[in-house]
């Protein structure tokens, strides 16, 4: 059977709702799509962009290029383009959580997501770091944000934290777990039988032997040897600013930054329209658009949607995939 996948399209103000209209306009033969979202804000964006979107129901048959499935989950007053409402924070993450629930009670098989205007939701009342945080909470376990693009994958050790607490964020046991989880993806998510992943250093050089910080010596290379004598194959702790080079990616299956912007700016840079986020560890395959809300395109029919396209296509082939695992071992 296909992957049924729930579609959330993310802030009504922003370009989520244009870019999944146009994924509307292209029969799917990987997947079923699902939306969880405002009927309205679809409705919106198809007249902006003078595309067809026939809303159906979530059980009817997809016909015709336009035609999207849809769970409703309305906002609390219409949007406009470009202008955030604190008021419909309630409902953005409504859907998210609907549709997070609806995949942790296998009524779907992976979790596609649009981008969030993190300001507005905290504007709403609710307290919200991220999509990546919010989804763990609700499925109670650990996650590592991965962010992946035909040139590389990078995960992260730690995500949407100021500058300053990084390193006392870094920790052996937090090391270990993400990197146990990182290896447990490649191999399962992604078919990669015998994963290697490179390790950064958290300080300029690696630490430079401990003369540029103790990290590397004190935190990293511990939780890397725990791992190795399991069998993991770990490269590093490796300077960041040269860990990217062609010749030394060849080598890697991905490459765990200790900080967001550590390695996200080189894997945005190498083509940020096709990268996606993937949330490693819970129950069900989960991939994100890699952009923002993009207010200021809102509407106006020039918003690039291949990162949603490389989203869903991500989550279908890793969902397929869990499908046809959990088919040989009999489940």
């Amino acid at each position: 059977m296909k992957p049924r996948l729930a579609l959330v399209p993310g802030e009504p103000a922003g370009v989520g709702p244009e870019l999944c209209v146009q994924l509307a306009q292209r029969p799917r033969s990987d997947c079923e799509l699902i939306a969880f979202g405002d009927p309205g804000s679809l409705l919106a964006a198809a007249q902006a962009l003078a595309l067809p979107l026939q809303l159906l129901d979530e059980h009817q048959p997809v016909r015709s290029a336009g035609d999207l499935r849809l769970r409703p989950v309305a906002n609390a007053v219409a949007s406009h383009f470009g202008q955030t409402d604190p008021r419909n924070a309630g409902a953005v993450i409504g859907a998210l959580n609907a549709a997070s629930d609806a995949c942790l009670r296998r009524e779907f098989d992976g979790l596609v997501t649009g981008p969030v205007h993190k300001a507005a939701i905290n504007a709403g009342g609710i307290a919200y770091t991220g999509t990546t945080e919010l989804l763990a909470a609700r499925a109670g376990c650990e996650v590592v944000m991965m962010l992946a693009n035909t040139v590389v994958r990078v995960a992260l050790a730690t995500t949407h934290l100021p500058l300053r607490a990084v390193p006392d964020a870094i920790t052996v046991a937090g090391l270990t777990r993400t990197l146990r989880i990182t290896w447990q993806a490649l191999q399962q998510d992604f078919g990669i039988d015998e994963p290697r992943i490179a390790v950064l250093g958290l300080n300029p050089h690696a630490g430079e032997a401990g003369h540029l910080g103790d990290e590397e010596i004190a935190v990293i290379e511990p939780a890397m040897r725990s791992l190795r004598e399991q069998g993991m194959q770990l490269i590093g702790p490796l300077p960041a600013d040269t860990a990217f080079l062609p010749q030394k990616l060849a080598g890697f299956d991905a490459v765990l930054a200790m900080y967001h912007d550590q390695g996200l700016p080189v894997l945005k840079y190498s083509g940020f329209e096709q990268a996606v986020n993937l949330t490693l560890g819970l129950p069900y395959p989960r991939v994100a658009v890699d952009h923002g809300t993009a207010l200021d395109l809102a509407g106006k029919g020039t918003a690039d949607p291949s990162s949603l396209f490389a989203a869903v296509e991500t989550c279908a082939r890793i969902a397929r995939r869990r499908q046809e695992r959990a088919a040989g071992n009999g489940k």
